[in-house]
């Protein structure tokens, strides 16, 4: 049976992403070739899993949930921005770095032992605000213009098990939904 796609991440609360969406609408005067993320689908990933059957799923939702409970709520805001490359638009995460890498360690962690591939590479926080659709797309002029922006504080309560479904958004995006959530509560 084919597996659903998904991926685990924290998702920021609606306050913080509407200052965001406000300041991305700005960066939209630039004329360059960029899909804008939409800001409903906005969130930092932890890992990505691709294809996952539901006889993994259950265990790996065990163990997501222990890791969960190993770390405590995390105080982090978005601010200042880059690229990477010329494909890649994003804002910076700011706050508990320290603590937000631990997790996404521990939720590595957890992936491997339900016996699902990670990425090895290292945890590089930021949320992805948008991608060049040509190869020759200048994200120099939004990136410059993200460099001042300091976005609010907010704490992060929840890890969050997430489906991904291609070409099931608007305009034939991508639609995430969580499909599972575990409370941070270590103290």
């Amino acid at each position: 049976m084919p597996g659903v796609r998904l991926f685990v991440a924290l998702t920021p609360p609606g306050d913080v992403i509407e200052e965001l969406q406000a300041r991305v609408a700005a960066l939209r005067e630039f004329e360059c070739d960029v899909r804008w993320s939409r800001p409903e689908q906005w969130h930092l990933t932890l890992a990505f899993l691709g294809e996952v059957g539901d006889e993994t799923r259950d265990e790996l939702c065990r163990r997501l949930g222990r890791a969960a409970q190993r770390h405590p709520p995390l105080s982090l805001s978005f601010g200042g921005g880059g690229r990477f490359g010329h494909r890649v638009l994003w804002t910076r995460v700011h706050g508990d770095r320290d603590g937000l890498r631990r997790l996404a360690d521990s939720v590595r962690a957890a992936v491997r032992r339900s016996g699902l591939p990670t990425e090895q590479r290292p945890y590089r926080p930021h949320l992805t605000l948008g991608r060049a659709t040509t190869k020759d797309a200048d994200l120099r002029p939004p990136a410059d213009a993200l460099a001042s922006y300091e976005g609010r504080s907010w704490t992060v309560t929840e890890l969050h098990l997430v489906r991904s479904r291609l070409g099931a958004g608007p305009d034939g995006t991508a639609l995430h939904e969580a499909i599972a959530s575990w409370p941070l509560r270590a103290r």
